[in-house]
């Protein structure tokens, strides 16, 4: 049994040995100690710490003289910041600012058109755990290059949250998107009602996260590909977006999805309408994307994996003679090996499936087109695909 413990413990550490991890996901306060995305406070030395939304990274501060202004502990730089407002909230926000920028709150947190009513003692942990999740949404949105407006800035093209809960009327909220208006039920926070609703619609995945990657597909649509030179491909590609929606939808909660959906579509809410395929697929790809990203920075990887899978050929994607082609392939291909060994581990401590989707060369010609469109918009989807 040592021996096992051994070998075991040699094949996590072989990643980290002699090698420099990129896109790490844990970064080192001043102190040396390890700190996560989330941290506002360093446990060995009690350092603050802040998230640079631009650089990426968590950093340790140090008071810059003036009450309130912060700069990166033992760097040289002119760079001076405050804290995010909602710090002192229980959104908890470690988010950091420019100094001399306009307003209270950070980019993340100036999203926030309507936050949820204070005075229900159970919102206090709700706001928490949504604001974790959106703040985790806008990192890797900013990451990618994608633009981050929000409405207060820019009324008809910015992005805002609403989450909110029953109103006055006794009337439900209906978690959606509406010209840029994320809206979120926020019971959708509590594990309980959420796996409830899971079941009760069929779903194999519902989380926070999934909400918002889902959701902002509708608003980057709307940005990406609405009278673009993207719109035509978009719809030989995921069908005519001007086909009724309302009818579709009707038809969709009658009848549930084709038989055959699995050969064309990442889920079966894809199959809707042309508009949820392209939010369903956005939402994948964000997925993949960040924990492929999170995967390497902590040196995983299911290469020594014997796993009886055939790579997708070139000919899969939907430029197969795109330049970025092959890197794109293989970041998929990395995908599918690792959602199987968490899928595996996921298992064996009797849990659902990590990954619980399969992805057929129709879906990835979809997840090729979104790439594509990303990075020509933000300009940086192709470094994160590196593996």
């Amino acid at each position: 049994m040592f021996q096992f413990f051994e070998q075991l413990s040699s094949r996590i550490a072989a990643p980290f040995i002699g090698e420099t991890r990129r896109n790490s996901k844990v970064w080192q306060c001043r102190c040396g100690q390890s700190v996560f995305f989330p941290n506002t406070q360093c446990l060995a030395c009690e350092a603050a710490l802040g998230w640079l939304p631009e650089q990426g990274r968590v950093v340790a501060l140090e008071p810059a003289g003036e009450a309130g202004s912060w700069r990166v502990a033992d760097e040289a730089g002119e760079g001076v910041y405050r804290r995010c407002a909602n710090l002192a909230t229980p959104a908890a926000c470690n988010w950091l600012l420019p100094v001399h920028d306009a307003g209270d709150f950070c980019v993340a947190c100036s999203l926030n058109r309507t936050i949820p009513d204070m005075s229900i003692p159970e919102n206090h942990e709700r706001w928490r755990k949504v604001e974790t999740a959106k703040r985790r949404l806008v990192a890797q949105l900013i990451g990618l290059g994608l633009k981050v407006i929000p409405k207060s800035v820019d009324e008809q093209r910015g992005l805002a949250f609403d989450f909110i809960g029953i109103d006055l009327e006794g009337r439900k909220p209906t978690t959606g998107h509406a010209n840029g208006l994320i809206t979120l039920d926020i019971k959708e926070a509590d594990d309980a009602h959420r796996e409830a609703v899971r079941v009760q619609m069929r779903e194999p995945y519902r989380t926070l996260l999934g909400h918002f990657r889902h959701e902002v597909g509708h608003y980057y649509w709307d940005r990406l590909i609405a009278d673009t030179h993207w719109q035509a491909p978009f719809r030989q590609l995921f069908g005519d977006e001007q086909a009724s929606y309302a009818d579709a939808l009707e038809r969709h909660y009658q009848n549930g999805a084709p038989t055959d959906w699995q050969a064309r579509y990442v889920s079966a809410y894809a199959t809707m309408h042309p508009w949820e395929d392209w939010a369903e697929t956005w939402a994948h790809y964000l997925h993949m994307v960040d924990a492929v990203d999170t995967a390497l920075g902590f040196g995983m990887s299911a290469r020594d994996m014997e796993l009886d899978y055939q790579p997708f050929p070139l000919d899969t994607l939907y430029q197969p003679q795109h330049p970025g082609g092959p890197a794109f392939l293989a970041f998929v291909n990395a995908w599918i090996e690792l959602a199987s060994m968490l899928n595996e581990l996921s298992r064996s401590m009797g849990q659902p499936d990590f990954y619980p989707f399969v992805l057929t060369p129709a879906v990835i010609a979809k997840l090729h087109f979104i790439h594509l469109v990303i990075q020509e918009a933000g300009g940086k989807a192709d470094e994160v695909v590196q593996v």
